[in-house]
Formats: C-alpha cells, structure tokens, sequence
C-alpha cells in the first residue's frame, strides 16, 4: 500500500474521524478536589479556553496540527475544531463549529471539510420540539433525522463528558449527531503515565468505541488529572499504523 493511498483511505473514513473529534473523558476515576489543592479553577468549564495539537505520523513525525476552543457567549456555548494535516499530494483541512444551550443540548454543528478533492460542507440543526435535526449541505439535498432529548453533536458531547466527569459523573452510553446518528461507548482502562512535550505525565486512559450504521471504531485517549479533565493525547489505530494527536503546551 503506497502511503499516500492508505493515508487518504483513512483520511475519507467518518468513522476514523470521529476520533480526532470525541475527545471524551473517563469512568471510574475520582473526582478532582481543585479547593483542597488550592488551585485557580481555568479551562473549560470555568472559563473558555485553547487547545493546540500535534497531528503525528505513527514514527512522531508531525503531519500538522489542530485546534480545539471553547468560548462563552451568553447563555450559550460555542466550541470549535479545527484541524490542519497531510502528506505531500494529499491533505486534510477540517473545520467543526457547535453552538449548544447552557445546559449544553445541541443547537446546531457545523462541518466544513476538505479531505483531498473531496469536499463537504453540512449543517444541522436540532428542533427540539420535533425530536429532529435537520441536514443540510451546501451541495443540496435536505433531510431530518430523529434525535434524543437534549442531543449532543460530536464537539459539544466532548464538552460536556468533561463537565459530568469534573463533578463525579459519568455520560451514559448515547447517540450523539456527526453527520447522523453514532452510538458512543466509554471503557476506563487505568491511570497511565505518558510523554507529552517531552515530560512525562500522569493519565487516565480510556477507550472509545462509535458505532455507526456500517462501520465501528475504537480508539484509546488521556487525559490529565486536572478540574478541566483537560485531554492529553488521542491514539488512533489505522492500517498504517497508530496516528496520534498530542496536546502542546
């Protein structure tokens, strides 16, 4: 397999892209006491925040890097990725916007997506009233999809698993929207220790596994022992090898 084939493959793939996008947090790990550790409470959910990544190839190489914010306007919460990587002759540029309620339900996701030649740009918007979100893409078409009470898209359920775990609970398994409907489940896997930026850090690994209506995918993601439950690195396994995106300080 020539690596620009296989990179591109794994690249057009829905399923291997949620795990760029599901940075989600943790089962049975104890809830971090920031008051008794005296400690200034900063990142989301206690003030928005910046993310920088590395997107590396499986020997570290660095393909390019992402970008993940949160930022809160009002009521409301608006979180955003965006993810810039490839190899010579084939790139990626993603973008995901998400706007939710301030109990963090979808309210609409954004994905603009360049992957190659091949473009995407949709749109969905929840109705809650109806039990629908509606897609929509640039290239024409429209359709409604039935959602659960109070959905979460892929970004904002990142969020918000981090907020539950940050007040000892934990997300059930559920149906978040990615350009339809995925099944998500989480499986804590043990506290590890990890490089990231060259120190080597404590962490809580867990696994992850969506499944859509024709593939399934599981990935393994760290995360710090902060309030923010601030995610450190994400592994995922593809014919090539294990791709990662690691946190830059």
């Amino acid at each position: 397999m020539s690596t620009r084939a296989g990179f591109g493959r794994a690249a057009t793939s829905r399923a291997s892209y949620l795990a760029a996008l599901y940075f989600l947090a943790l089962t049975a790990v104890p809830l971090y006491d920031a008051s008794a550790a005296g400690q200034t409470l900063t990142g989301f959910p206690f003030t928005g925040e910046t993310l920088n990544y590395s997107v590396n190839w499986p020997s570290r190489l660095s393909l390019g890097d992402a970008h993940l914010r949160a930022t809160h306007s009002g009521a409301s919460w608006d979180f955003e990725l965006d993810l810039s990587a490839g190899v010579p002759g084939f790139s990626v540029k993603d973008l995901y916007r998400s706007s939710s309620s301030a109990d963090l339900c979808s309210l609409s996701f954004n994905r603009v997506t360049a992957h190659g030649s091949r473009n995407t740009n949709e749109n969905e918007t929840v109705d809650p009233a109806r039990g629908l979100a509606r897609r929509s893409a640039a290239q024409g078409g429209v359709s409604d999809v039935p959602v659960p009470a109070c959905v979460k898209d892929a970004l904002t359920f990142l969020f918000y698993s981090r907020r539950e775990l940050g007040q000892g609970r934990v997300p059930a398994a559920q149906q978040i929207l990615f350009g339809g409907t995925y099944q998500i489940r989480l499986d804590y896997a043990g506290a590890q220790t990890i490089p990231i930026g060259g120190v080597q850090t404590l962490s809580d690994e867990v696994t992850c596994t969506v499944k859509g209506p024709a593939s399934s995918t599981t990935f393994e993601m760290y995360f710090a022992r902060d309030a923010a439950r601030t995610p450190l690195l994400f592994k995922v396994p593809l014919a090539m090898g294990t791709f990662s995106m690691e946190l830059v300080r």
